[in-house]
C-alpha cells in the first residue's frame, strides 16, 4: 500500500484537549466549490493554518496562510517529526456528523510538494476513509479512529483517489487535520533535495 496507518498515535489523554482546542480556535468556514460547473457548499466546515507565503486553491476555494499560532506549534512539531516532513500548511475539516462528507479526490494540486508525504490526523468519531486505485479500480477501506495518524506516501496521490462517505449512524463530530508541504511561488517542482 502507499500509506501507513499509525493507530492511536496521539496519546489518549490529550486527544480531546486537542480536538477542543482546534474546534474553539480555528476560524471555520463553509466555502463554495465548483463541481462539474455548478457551485455547492462543501458538506463540512473547513479551516486553514499555514506559513505566511502559502496559499492553497482547490475547486475554486482559496485558503491563505497567516502564520502559525503558538497554541498549535506543539502538534505541528509532533506530526512533522513523526512524518520526517517540514510541513508548512494544515487543512482542517470538521465533519459535524455522519451526513458531512468528502467526495472522491486526490491531494494533487500544483501547490503541494509531491515529494513529501501527507499526514492526516483524525480526532473524534471513527469514520471510514475509502481508497480507489486510479488504474486498476481496486478499493480499500480504512476505519480511522480517534488519535490515528495516516501517512500517505508521495505516490499515494498519484495512484489512489480517496473519499469520506456519508455514515448516517454517526452522530458526533470528527475532526481531520491534513498536514502538507506546500511549494512557495519560486520553489522548483522537485524540492526535496533542498530540505
Amino acid at each position: 500500500m502507499n500509506w501507513t496507518l499509525r493507530s492511536a498515535w496521539l496519546p489518549a489523554d490529550i486527544r480531546q484537549a486537542w480536538m477542543d482546542r482546534c474546534v474553539r480556535n480555528i476560524s471555520w468556514d463553509q466555502p463554495q466549490v465548483r463541481v462539474y460547473g455548478r457551485w455547492h457548499l462543501v458538506p463540512r466546515l473547513t479551516g486553514f493554518l499555514a506559513d505566511h507565503q502559502v496559499s492553497y486553491r482547490y475547486s475554486g476555494a482559496v485558503h491563505r496562510g497567516e502564520g502559525w499560532p503558538d497554541w498549535f506549534l506543539p502538534l505541528l512539531r509532533m506530526v512533522s517529526s513523526q512524518s520526517s516532513a517540514p510541513f508548512n500548511g494544515c487543512l482542517f475539516n470538521l465533519y459535524r456528523n455522519g451526513q458531512d462528507r468528502m467526495g472522491w479526490h486526490a491531494d494533487d494540486e500544483p501547490e503541494i510538494d509531491a515529494s513529501f508525504p501527507i499526514a492526516s490526523l483524525s480526532l473524534g468519531s471513527s469514520r471510514d476513509l475509502q481508497f480507489r486505485h486510479r488504474f486498476s479500480g481496486a478499493r480499500r477501506d480504512l476505519t480511522l479512529e480517534d488519535g490515528d495518524l495516516l501517512l500517505m506516501d508521495p505516490d499515494c496521490q498519484r495512484l489512489w483517489m480517496h473519499g469520506l462517505p456519508v455514515r448516517k449512524r454517526v452522530t458526533s463530530p470528527r475532526l481531520n487535520l491534513t498536514f502538507r508541504v506546500f511549494r512557495s511561488v519560486d520553489q522548483p517542482a522537485d524540492s526535496r533535495a533542498a530540505h
